[in-house]
């Protein structure tokens, strides 16, 4: 039986075909899952063009998670698609080119506030806003990048990765009674929208297949993926509040 057979599935942050959303997307269907998509703006007709190269045609549906109005209309925009909801996917962040690349004493308080909405506060806010679709089971499942160390270029986003581990821990023991799951997976670099978009982010993957043990390949975004949906199925019914690595082993390796 197919990992989540019968299951729906809210994916956020389908751009192209090179996100790691859309490979989540793409596997959950493959696993069984009935996917549903959102997106926004100008982006939303990206995304409604991706959403027809997916196995299955998948509906998106409007959310900017930074409009209360939007938050308040996702269980309903949802709701027009399925009665339910046995996971969410996180896949959403941004930081103002001004707190990237470099220049972290010169970050100001207006686009660092930003960079933490959008990368962390989210978080909470897509969890509460699909909660009331959600019963005993479902999984919340988000993607970070290891904020355990400061890395070059990442900066603001680096502090804002660790803000939302921290959500994420929170979001595990406030929803962990209702029986809801809450996880991340911290990818190793991949040749992603979001990557592309931080300047010098080759500072980062350059090497990282010679440091990792098992390899790396920064175009392949199925490993990432499988962790992602694996953690949406029933396989994992007594974790939460975890963080598992998908990076070839870099964070456990000295220099």
């Amino acid at each position: 039986m197919p990992l989540l057979d019968g299951k729906t599935i809210l994916v956020t942050g389908v751009l192209t075909e090179g996100s790691i959303a859309f490979h989540v997307a793409r596997l959950a269907q493959e696993q069984g899952a009935q996917v549903v998509l959102t997106s926004f703006g100008r982006q939303q007709r990206l995304t409604e063009a991706i959403a027809r190269r997916l196995p299955d045609v998948a509906p998106v549906v409007t959310l900017d998670v930074t409009s209360s109005a939007d938050l308040a209309a996702l269980a309903g925009a949802v709701g027009e698609h399925a009665d339910r909801l046995d996971g969410v996917v996180h896949s959403i962040g941004f930081a103002p080119q001004s707190v990237l690349g470099g220049d972290f004493l010169g970050g100001q308080w207006s686009d660092v506030s930003t960079a933490l909405e959008v990368s962390a506060y989210s978080l909470k806010a897509l969890a509460v806003a699909t909660q009331p679709l959600m019963r005993r089971g479902s999984s919340v499942v988000g993607l970070t990048f290891d904020a355990s160390v400061a890395w070059p270029v990442y900066d603001w986003m680096g502090v804002a990765k660790a803000a939302l581990e921290s959500t994420s821990r929170y979001l595990a023991r406030d929803l962990g009674p209702e029986g809801i799951r809450v996880n991340l997976v911290a990818a190793g670099p991949v040749r992603s929208t979001a990557a592309k978009s931080i300047p010098g982010f080759e500072t980062i993957e350059s090497g990282w297949d010679h440091r990792a043990p098992l390899g790396w390949d920064v175009h392949d975004a199925g490993p990432t993926a499988r962790a992602v949906v694996a953690l949406l199925s029933d396989w994992f019914p007594a974790t939460t509040g975890e963080l598992v690595h998908v990076d070839g082993g870099v964070h456990a390796m000295g220099l």
